[in-house]
Parts: structure tokens; C-alpha cells; sequence
């Protein structure tokens, strides 16, 4: 009596048991995946860096697919405000660890798959030892900072990139740092100034696009260890997600490139230097709310930071200052702190708005203190000379002050 589980046909590679032949059934009858094509995928170690918009629909294609084993790289928790494109989590795991609510679900959609979790933000000094364990990294993150890091690393250590990037509802993928393909640097030479390009977390992003996005680069990891297929490699493929577009731009790789052209680049740099970006010790905004730091007195970039307490202790007292709204429009409706509205975008445009003279005290808020933060700046170029930022904004008041406003 033949058993069920068929010989190897490619030496090294792992046999499927019976319950794994019938689970890729419908891998295994397609001629350019077969057996020999599910034997590659069980062998197949794919890294995933995030486990939010995009890392969710990517790990999950990619455990259902079977791939064999799967690294997550997050540091973050589950909150509310992730269900509702982060499919990997749930509401039974709010306040979990990323990594943890993400093998919970990709161990019960596959129990067949190895995850190995690193719990950790992916840093210059870790990027290399992480990536150095896997055949192909997947980028799921949402900062420019952390991008450049990523394609770094994959031209040092030999790894491609499957690239995914989303906003609002427009969304970009492509297969950077291949052998003969250009990489992340060949497209994006320089990041954007600081605080040109908002985060999902300030402009949105349509709940369903980080989900196409996402299976667009589960589809070009498993095209990759197949080896089957034409890659997007050499081209970035666009998507409109309201039009329903998908357009494609031809790249070339950059002999002049830093990192895979001249290999300038011989070691991982300071990516936050490298991109404007403050250290996190230093920003205000969520991060100061969610460690509960005293940002009373401090100043950043010229502008001097207020927590919520000492707003409601102005507001309490009376005190003559002018409080500004930066947000949008349709954001006034889910929380306000009842201020005049003008947008960021607009405010340098509508300085002569502003109804108290340059010398009196304003105060800027936003939803976190990103956008007033820039919005302050504005002002004090414009010449007002008493300017604060409220650090934390709406999320810091929801938090402290009034547990009953709604956070978004």
C-alpha cells in the first residue's frame, strides 16, 4: 500500500504530511505551484516588519498559504482604533501585544505554521541579526524612517523587499533590492521635509486598502519563493482605491544609488537623523500622553508645550488667551474643545483670521499636537509672539481631563 505523502522530488525540501496535502489542495493541482512549489513554501521563512494596516492581511495570506514560518517585528498593543482595518486582532485582544494577538489568530488559521516573534522595534542595531534568518522581508510600516532602515538592510544582507505603502485611499507595492532591481532608494533618494507627508494616524486611510495593498505583497512573496511569474520588480504599481485604478511606473536601478549602485552605504545609519525626525524622547503628542510625561515648560523647536491640566487650569481661572482649532472640518463632530477652526493647510493663508493681536497668548490644538505643533511654527514665523502647542491635544484632554470625549 503507497503512502499517501508523496516522495521528495527536490532534495532539502520537507515532505507535506497527508493533512497538509489536503489542506493545499488546490495549491498542489495547480501545475505551477505542485508539490514540489508547497515543499518550497513549508521551507520558506518570510519576515514580516509590522503587524498593523498591512502586516495583517499580508501574515494571514501568507500562514493560510503555508508558508512555514513567519517572523512578526512589532513593539506596539493592540487599541481599538487598529480593528478597523488590522484584521489580525481582535477585540478580545485589545491592550495585548502585537505579536502575541497576531499568533493567536495565524496559529488558529494554520496550526502547521512556526512564528517567531521579536517584540522590539526594529532599530540600525538589531535590523541585520534579525533579517540575516529569513529568504525575503516584507515592509508593512508606516514611517519613512523606518522604510529607508528596511531597504538598508535588505541590500546589505541580500534580502528582497516586498514594499507596500498606504494614505488616505491610495496605496503603492513593488519588489525593491532584487538582484538586478532597483531598490527603495533608487525611487525615494531623500525622504520628504518632516511633517510634509502626514501619518495614517493624522490623514486616515480607508479600512478596506491596507487589505488590497497588503495580499499585493503576499502575492509578490510567494511569487518569489516559487519562483513562477513576473515580478514587480523595476515597477511600482499604484492604486486608487476610489477610482479603482491601478496604475504601474516603470523603475530603473540607480547605478549612482547609495545602497545597491556605488554601496556607498556599508553599514546601517541613524534613520531618524537621516529624516528630520526627532528622537522619541524628545516628541510630544501621543507618545508624551501614553508615558504619562510632565511636558509643562519644556520647548520644542521654539515653541513652548502645555499639558492639557494647565489648559483647564487657564480656562478655570479665566485667564485671557485664545484658544485655535488646526484640525479638519469633519473632525469637529467627533470631539472638540469648542475653538475656532482653521485647518493647518489653510492657516497661513488665513493669518488675518486670527481675531487678537500678535502679542496675546494663543494656544494651538489639534487631535495629538502633531498638526498644532506645525501650525504654532506657522504663527510664530507670521510673527505672534505668545504661542503654545498642547501637547497630547484632543487624546491628552480625552485622557485627563474629560474621560467621556471621544478618542479617535
Amino acid at each position: 500500500m503507497t503512502s499517501a505523502v508523496l516522495e521528495d522530488t527536490t532534495v532539502g525540501l520537507p515532505k507535506l504530511t497527508n493533512e497538509e496535502i489536503a489542506r493545499y489542495s488546490r495549491h498542489l493541482i495547480l501545475p505551477e505551484v505542485g508539490y514540489e512549489g508547497q515543499q518550497k513554501l513549508k521551507a520558506a521563512r518570510v519576515l514580516c516588519v509590522g503587524t498593523g494596516g498591512l502586516g495583517a492581511p499580508l501574515a494571514l495570506y501568507l500562514a493560510a498559504a503555508g508558508v512555514g514560518t513567519l517572523g512578526l517585528v512589532d513593539f506596539d498593543t493592540v487599541d481599538a482604533s487598529n480593528l478597523q482595518r488590522q484584521v489580525i486582532h481582535s477585540t478580545s485582544t485589545v491592550g495585548r501585544l502585537k505579536v502575541d494577538s497576531a499568533e493567536i489568530m495565524l496559529k488558529g488559521l494554520n496550526p502547521n505554521l512556526s512564528v517567531v516573534k521579536y517584540n522590539t522595534m526594529l532599530t540600525s542595531a538589531n535590523a541585520l541579526e534579525i533579517f540575516k534568518d529569513f529568504d525575503i522581508i516584507a515592509d508593512g510600516t508606516d514611517n519613512f524612517q523606518t522604510r529607508y532602515l528596511v531597504n538598508d538592510a535588505c541590500v546589505l544582507t541580500g534580502k528582497p523587499n516586498a514594499y507596500g505603502s498606504i494614505f488616505r485611499f491610495e496605496g503603492q507595492a513593488s519588489l525593491f533590492a532584487t538582484e538586478a532591481g532597483p531598490c527603495y532608494r533608487c525611487l525615494y533618494p531623500e525622504p520628504p521635509p518632516p511633517g510634509l507627508v502626514p501619518s495614517c494616524a493624522e490623514g486616515g486611510v480607508l479600512g478596506i486598502l491596507p487589505g488590497l495593498v497588503g495580499i499585493i505583497q503576499a502575492t509578490e512573496v510567494i511569487k518569489y519563493v516559487l519562483g513562477i511569474g513576473d515580478s514587480l520588480a523595476g515597477r511600482l504599481l499604484l492604486v486608487d482605491s476610489l477610482g479603482m485604478n491601478f496604475r504601474q511606473l516603470k523603475l530603473r536601478k540607480n547605478p549612482e544609488c547609495p545602497a545597491c549602485g556605488t554601496h556607498e552605504i556599508q553599514h546601517l545609519i541613524d534613520y531618524d537623523q537621516f529624516c528630520g525626525i526627532e528622537k522619541p524622547v524628545d516628541l510630544t503628542g501621543p507618545l508624551e500622553v501614553a508615558q504619562n510625561k510632565d511636558v509643562s515648560g519644556s520647548v520644542v523647536d521654539g515653541i513652548p508645550q502645555i499639558t492639557v491640566e494647565d489648559l483647564k487650569r487657564k480656562q478655570d481661572a479665566h485667564e485671557p488667551f485664545f484658544l485655535l482649532d488646526v484640525r479638519e472640518p469633519y473632525e469637529v463632530p467627533i470631539a472638540s474643545l469648542g475653538a475656532p477652526l482653521i485647518p493647518v493647510g489653510s492657516l497661513e493663508s488665513r493669518i488675518g483670521e486670527i481675531p487678537v493681536s500678535k502679542e496675546e497668548e494663543i494656544v494651538v490644538h489639534c487631535r495629538s499636537g502633531a498638526r498644532s505643533q506645525k501650525a504654532a511654527i506657522t504663527l510664530k514665523n507670521a510673527g505672534f509672539t505668545h504661542v503654545s502647542n498642547l501637547a497630547g491635544g484632543i487624546l491628552a484632554w480625552a485622557d485627563k481631563i474629560d474621560p467621556s470625549m471621544a478618542k479617535y
